[in-house]
């Protein structure tokens, strides 16, 4: 039996900061209003996979070119259990993306990328509220009840090399 591979990697981005309102924030990227496929909408860091490259990599790949997160600034990466399979938006094929989330340092501060044109961190309510997708609103929420829990996330993190890290 082949494995499945995805075509794409969608990445959640949040960061914990004690002392502010929302201690829990995420951060949302606007497609730019250039962009082909899908302009203004709010979302996670997305891209495709290349020949041979795992989600992982591509997933840690796709953060730094799309928000310059580099790995000194990722405190953890976590599989979210989660696969989403979607109508492409201009193919008009069924495609695939499987989904992570990065854990950064409260102090890190993204830049954008050509492919957007805003980013904000925000309450998980703004980024539930935000979220046009169900799939995205369900990542959101699998972040807010795993993740958050240490004694629940364990059982999601992964190594940077993408290998489960709890044995």
């Amino acid at each position: 039996m082949s494995p499945f591979r995805p075509d794409l990697v969608d990445v959640w981005i949040f960061r914990v900061r004690p002392g502010t309102p929302s201690a829990v924030e995420f951060l949302l990227l606007r497609r730019a209003q250039s962009d082909p496929i899908l302009p203004g909408l709010w979302q996670g860091v997305s891209g495709g996979l290349e020949p041979g490259e795992s989600a992982a990599d591509a997933a840690l790949r796709e953060l730094s070119e799309e928000t310059g997160i580099g790995l000194a600034s990722i405190e953890n990466l976590y599989h979210l259990d989660q696969v989403n399979q979607f109508l492409g938006p201009t193919t008009e094929t069924v495609l695939s993306a499987a989904v992570l989330a990065v854990r950064v340092a409260p102090e890190v501060e993204p830049v954008v990328s050509d492919e957007h044109d805003a980013l904000l961190w925000v309450s998980p309510d703004e980024a539930l509220e935000r979220a046009v997708w169900p799939a995205y609103r369900e990542s959101i929420t699998r972040i807010v009840e795993n993740l958050l829990d240490p004694d629940r996330a364990i059982w999601f993190e992964l190594t940077l090399e993408g290998r489960r890290a709890k044995a």
